[in-house]
């Protein structure tokens, strides 16, 4: 999803800050991963980054909460 995208589409209310730091997280974090890392919605903390590797298979009411996805960076098939 593109960031303009999620910012134009979302409710004034919405917390950019703390969108665009999960983003950059989730970025920084799949670097370091062979797993994608997702970008959640929370009800504390406005948004949050979960690695693929720490849940497994996301649940599904981990799934309905996830607005970015972003790949990993590592590849194990050399």
């Amino acid at each position: 999803m593109i960031v303009s995208a999620v910012l134009t589409a979302t409710p004034l209310d919405f917390d950019q800050a703390a969108y665009l730091a999960a983003l950059d997280r989730a970025h920084a974090r799949s670097y370091h991963s062979y797993f994608n890392q997702y970008v959640l919605t929370d009800d504390e903390a406005g948004f949050i980054t979960v690695d693929e590797g720490d849940y497994g298979a996301l649940a599904p009411r981990l799934l309905e909460r996830v607005i970015e996805t972003v790949p990993s960076k590592l590849c194990d098939e050399n």
